[in-house]
């Protein structure tokens, strides 16, 4: 195993940064094969595991606020790589959630069906997990992960005592944690959020509703952990990030037809 991951390591160094489609430089180094067979593989032990809603009426209105997105976001980002299919599923959760998976997976709980007021507010977390695959964020976070473990690797060899070795890499974790992982997942949290308010947008669903849903997120969800400690922004810093550029996304709204689905 240590060779494996040096040798990860070791090609992370080597291939250099590669950049997000909106610009932002990041490391993706897992070939996309080995990653949508793994998000095929989760996403069909999640159905088997987890009640799946087959109500027509809320499959068909889920179905197709995603149809449109994909085809905005095709337009709006055309060299991010896109699935050749995709498929998303509404669980039985009372949380008010929803996940996406590389290889076009995406799950939306019942609980957030009820925090969205409307077919745009939906739309907002459905274009949201959207760009999380076009922006390839679960490749880039493997590869960190990996990263990551192949530093700890490197500290295990080079200490002579073994409590020593404990100690440093506990340490290091807690480290690594706060200085890297949390804050890499924050900035995916953010590129996906500006992603998905230029698709919702160009595919015409009101873009200022994506404001109206993390207000209503915010109502439903209480008080949250200090922002520095969470993987995703608060939701004050998301609100005001997305009213930045709020502008811009209403450009986009003005020149596209109204989206309907029927909400």
């Amino acid at each position: 195993m240590k060779p494996l991951i040096l040798a990860v390591l070791a090609l992370t160094v080597l291939t250099g940064c590669q950049e997000s489609p909106t610009g932002r430089n990041r490391l993706a180094l897992v070939p996309d094969t080995v990653l949508t067979d793994m998000g095929q593989q989760s996403f069909e032990q999640m159905k088997q595991q987890n009640p799946v809603i087959t109500q027509p009426g809320v499959n068909q209105l889920v179905q197709c606020i995603t149809r449109e997105l994909v085809t905005a976001a095709a337009t709006q980002y055309p060299d991010a790589p896109m699935p050749d299919s995709w498929e998303v599923v509404v669980f039985d959760n009372a949380t008010p959630n929803a996940f996406a998976l590389p290889g076009g997976k995406i799950g939306v709980h019942t609980g957030l069906l009820r925090v969205a007021d409307n077919e745009a507010q939906l739309a907002a977390v459905i274009g949201h997990e959207i760009a999380h695959v076009l922006a390839g964020h679960g490749n880039e976070r493997l590869t960190q992960q990996l990263g990551l473990e192949a530093g700890m690797m490197l500290i295990g060899l080079f200490t002579e005592s073994e409590i020593a070795e404990d100690q440093i890499q506990q340490a290091l974790g807690i480290g690594a944690q706060l200085g890297l992982t949390l804050p890499f997942s924050r900035a995916h949290e953010e590129e996906a959020d500006l992603m998905g308010l230029s698709i919702m947008a160009r595919a015409g669903f009101e873009p200022g509703q994506s404001v109206r849903l993390w207000q209503n997120m915010a109502q439903a969800s209480g008080a949250q952990p200090l922002e520095f400690l969470s993987t995703h922004p608060n939701h004050d810093s998301r609100i005001e990030s997305l009213r930045r550029r709020m502008d811009a996304a209403s450009d986009l709204f003005a020149q596209a037809q109204p989206a309907s689905c029927g909400a």
